[in-house]
């Protein structure tokens, strides 16, 4: 392909063969899914467009467009998606200059935010509303999550064989694809390969359980899985306890801010989640940073006062 005839490419082929050659393989499904979500607004917003008509206003009209429908972060995200294959055809001579350049981002009003976690107090109340019983059911996999801040793919990838009671740890070394056919899958990236340390009342708990249970089958999973199962059973359980209702990714939520405010340093915490980054951590849990660096503040400040 000659470079005029790619200049006369139509940004939305463009960008659809940019992800078969620099995606495709390359990344999980779930993110390979979104870029394809984004192919398919390019080819609702900008069909006609040739990618060397793409400029600084043509792709703020576009950004601008896409936002009427969709909230900020939504928008920043699409923004972003769009950004590696714009540079790499600026980068080709396809388009003159970067036209992501001071790019605003809009969007829509966020809807009220439902509870993202539940205080100590909450959450110790959730827990006495769980069904127990002596075989395994959805309830246990609610206390694994609300114990470890496993996510839900690592907590139903999990086998007899990876608790290590001796030592008070569970080995996160793969999730479920529970999205897909099913089947055990690689974990996020390499840092949510760990070992969570656990207590002696959920060893107590756990060691009972999965007594005579194959050790390499999944603990929780003997069927087609969906999280609205599970969210369902939460939300019957947060009603029963008189909580605010939130979702199993919210019990994650739940670990890592209580953890915080228990004083455990961010990277602890975010070793324990399995974060690429320390940044990822901060990110997620800004509110809870700053509610903790206005109470050092105030510490400080008595230190000083008593000087």
């Amino acid at each position: 392909m000659t470079k005029e005839t790619k200049q006369n490419e139509l940004f939305c082929d463009y960008f659809e063969r940019w992800i078969k050659v620099y995606k495709d393989g390359a990344i999980r499904k779930v993110t390979m899914n979104k870029y394809l979500l984004a192919l398919s607004w390019l080819r609702k917003l900008i069909p006609d467009l040739r990618i060397s008509d793409m400029d600084r206003i043509t792709y703020q009209k576009l950004l601008n467009d896409y936002a009427k429908q969709h909230e900020r972060q939504t928008t920043m995200d699409f923004h972003h998606q769009l950004k590696g294959a714009i540079l790499d055809a600026v980068d080709e001579g396809l388009i003159r200059r970067d036209p992501t350049r001071k790019s605003i981002i809009k969007g829509k009003t966020p809807r009220e935010k439902k509870p993202k976690y539940l205080s100590q107090f909450e959450l110790h109340t959730l827990l006495l509303h769980l069904d127990l019983r002596s075989e395994v059911n959805w309830d246990w996999l609610i206390l694994l999550i609300a114990k470890t801040g496993m996510r839900f793919s690592e907590a139903l990838a999990i086998t007899p064989k990876d608790f290590d009671f001796a030592h008070q740890a569970i080995s996160i070394e793969k999730t479920w694809d529970y999205k897909g056919l099913g089947g055990f899958l690689p974990t996020k990236n390499k840092s949510s390969v760990r070992k969570i340390q656990i207590d002696w009342q959920t060893v107590v708990q756990f060691s009972e359980l999965i007594k005579d249970k194959p050790e390499d089958e999944p603990l929780f999973v003997n069927c087609k899985v969906y999280n609205s199962t599970v969210n369902d059973i939460l939300r019957r359980r947060c009603k029963q306890a008189q909580i605010p209702v939130i979702s199993v990714h919210g019990l994650r939520h739940t670990h890592a801010s209580l953890l915080l405010f228990a004083g455990v340093s961010i990277a602890s915490v975010a070793r324990r989640l399995g974060h690429s980054s320390m940044t990822t951590t901060q990110k997620t849990y800004l509110h809870i940073i700053h509610e903790l660096e206005n109470k050092d503040i105030d510490l400080v400040m008595r230190a000083l006062s008593s000087l």
